[in-house]
């Protein structure tokens, strides 16, 4: 990780997809929060769960289905959504792959 900071970085060349697989690489990692890069294969995806913090997500390529209490909703790349802190939400890449930057800051304010 530590050989990411102070660089200029290209988000879609940092973590590849890989066949029926949803990878993840973490950026970054602090008691505070954490940023991690994901790649979803066709078709594959993150299970419903909450999550105690807010979460602001960007989608880097492709677009993803986020389903956030039941409404689902298309991101496409260059844009992004805030998941909201103990609400169900999951992800899928229901038509291609994509990739996403998953934002955490761990606050309860």
């Amino acid at each position: 990780m530590n050989d990411l900071k102070g660089k200029a970085l290209n988000l879609k060349t940092l973590v590849d997809y890989s066949d029926g697989a949803v990878v993840s690489r973490t950026l970054l990692k602090k008691e505070t929060g954490n940023i991690t890069l994901f790649s979803f294969d066709t078709g594959q995806g993150l299970s419903e769960h909450t999550s105690p913090f807010d979460a602001v997500v960007e989608v880097v390529e492709g677009e993803g289905t986020f389903i956030i209490n039941g409404d689902p909703q298309t991101v496409k790349a260059g844009e992004m959504i805030i998941m909201p802190a103990n609400i169900p939400h999951d992800v899928q890449a229901a038509a291609a792959p994509f990739k996403m930057l998953l934002i955490m800051i761990r606050s309860e304010q």
